[in-house]
């Protein structure tokens, strides 16, 4: 399979297993449009993160990560808007769960958004631009044969991990929330995904 033994495949595959259960900013808005807008909604936030991993990865493959990692002002760029996108929808979050009735009448238009937050959250994360420099290339073996092939396999798994992955997460809590017809849990785990974003956001400021 490309040259790479099944040893390192299956260490690969239990690293970013490992990864992904680990909560950040994608998981956390998933959950958010899962508990808030339904499955439905959860499963295309889903859908729009991993497109931004997939572009992360091409990035990795087309060496522009590296270069852009490698600038100070345009990485610093990437990290002031990624902050400034996590507060504003951590702030938004609140914002709906002071007032669900509005929050309701915009399910469907909502829900049909996620994809491209979920893109623009994934792709404003500096820090998924360092990881995939990173992490990646430490699994491949230019012994083991053509590099820019490997990076592609081990990309395509990265992203395939992370769909299923957020899909579960986003589908099974939007059932879950559907169940409970009195939306407490609903709003209180809106409530806590949004304190996280706000959170996340001021963290990445911070960040050097």
């Amino acid at each position: 399979m490309v040259g790479l033994s099944a040893t390192a495949l299956t260490g690969y595959l239990a690293a970013i297993v490992v990864l992904m259960v680990t909560p950040g900013p994608d998981m956390m808005f998933v959950l958010a449009n899962a508990t808030r807008y339904g499955a439905r909604a959860g499963v295309v936030a889903a859908l729009g993160v991993a497109a931004g991993e997939a572009v992360h990865v091409t990035a990795v493959v087309c060496g522009l990560a590296a270069a852009i990692s490698a600038s100070p002002v345009l990485f610093a760029v990437i990290r002031w808007a990624g902050a400034a996108y996590l507060i504003i929808l951590g702030v938004r979050a609140l914002r709906s769960t002071a007032e669900p009735t509005a929050a309701a009448a915009g399910h469907d238009s909502r829900a049909s958004r996620a994809f491209l937050r979920g893109l623009v959250t994934n792709l404003l994360n500096p820090k998924m631009i360092l990881f995939s420099v990173a992490f990646l290339p430490q699994f491949v073996s230019p012994a083991s044969g053509n590099v820019t092939a490997q990076l592609v396999l081990l990309g395509a798994l990265f992203v395939a991990v992370q769909l299923t992955v957020d899909i579960a997460l986003g589908a099974g809590a939007g059932r879950l929330a559907g169940r409970l017809a009195d939306g407490r849990w609903s709003r209180r785990i809106n409530r806590i995904c949004a304190i996280a974003f706000v959170g996340l956001g001021l963290r990445l400021a911070a960040s050097s």
